[in-house]
């Protein structure tokens, strides 16, 4: 816990100083009333905690609050209110009593889909699981060397076709070797466009239905990557990724990028779908379960 609390703090870190300085400066011109409430909505509204969610947490603030002028009974509120947004379970990846449990990843271009896909199959592996890559973003001949790269430095297989392949038969190969060499996961990278891209969301569709058509019951995760220093554009690509395709997690990226990882609030509290990773910084060990108790209180350590 100490080092899972030291990634969350550190990734923090701007968005942390940001709110409570700002909720410090609001206390030290000593703003009463309806001023005080205003401005403690501007200040969670910029850190991209979104308007409904702000709207909420205030209200209900403004019901159990008693000094208004007591800044620390003000933070204790608010932390347990902003709690109060995450769903209560569903953090853990799911795996699959006869392996191999395969995990789709999704996301836009930028968003480090590939470097977080790797983080995924290294921390899978030192918790003792057998691993498989498919590098199925065919259409970025970058794309594959990269993973191919962090396949080498992380010590994982990985099954490729050549640029520009049908990136559905690439995921039929790699369950097919999957289930023969006996991996507990097969994490497959698909390619990262414009959420708006219709071509991107008919070959994801595709991908989904080989998968599902061809090996039932294999398909167990579909996590959606998306980079929290997008602020609310991450919520609408993670709306049109839900809609298309179907999301089981997701996966928080550049937290340690941002003065706005309020953004984490806002989407966990409008798609019901668990933040179920965050990543923390570039190196492969800087990505952890998300906890949200955890991550509220760092939010308003000082």
């Amino acid at each position: 816990m100490l080092q899972k609390t030291k990634g969350i703090k550190l990734g923090l870190f701007k968005t942390r100083t940001s709110v409570l300085e700002k909720i410090s400066n609001l206390f030290k011109k000593e703003t009463e009333g309806e001023n005080l409430w205003d401005e403690l909505e501007q200040i969670l509204i910029e850190a991209d905690m979104g308007v409904g969610v702000t709207k909420d947490v205030l209200e209900n603030l403004r019901k159990h609050v008693r000094m208004i002028a007591d800044k620390e009974e003000i933070l204790n509120s608010l932390e347990k209110e902003l709690l109060g947004n995450f769903l209560h379970d569903g953090r853990s990846l799911n795996s699959s009593t006869t392996p191999p449990a395969v995990v789709l990843m999704l996301g836009v271009n930028g968003v480090g889909k590939t470097l977080t896909t790797s983080k995924l199959a290294y921390k899978l592996k030192k918790e003792g699981s057998k691993i498989l890559l498919a590098a199925s973003d065919t259409f970025r001949a970058a794309a594959i060397e990269q993973l191919g790269i962090l396949s080498k430095k992380i010590e994982v297989d990985m099954i490729k076709h050549s640029y520009g392949a049908d990136p559905a038969a690439v995921c039929y190969d790699a369950v097919e070797a999957a289930k023969a060499r006996g991996v507990d996961f097969l994490i497959i990278d698909t390619a990262g466009r414009s959420h708006i891209d219709k071509n991107l969301m008919e070959s994801l569709k595709k991908i989904r239905r080989v998968i599902d058509s061809r090996f039932p019951g294999m398909l167990k995760e579909i996590l959606l990557v998306l980079d929290a220093t997008t602020g609310q554009n991450a919520l609408s690509q993670a709306k049109t990724f839900v809609d298309s395709l179907g999301v089981t997690g997701i996966v928080m990226t550049k937290l340690d990028g941002t003065a706005k990882g309020g953004i984490i609030v806002a989407i966990e509290k409008e798609l019901k779908i668990p933040i179920k990773f965050i990543g923390t910084g570039e190196n492969l060990e800087d990505f952890e379960v998300f906890d949200p108790k955890v991550f509220v209180s760092s939010l308003f350590e000082e």
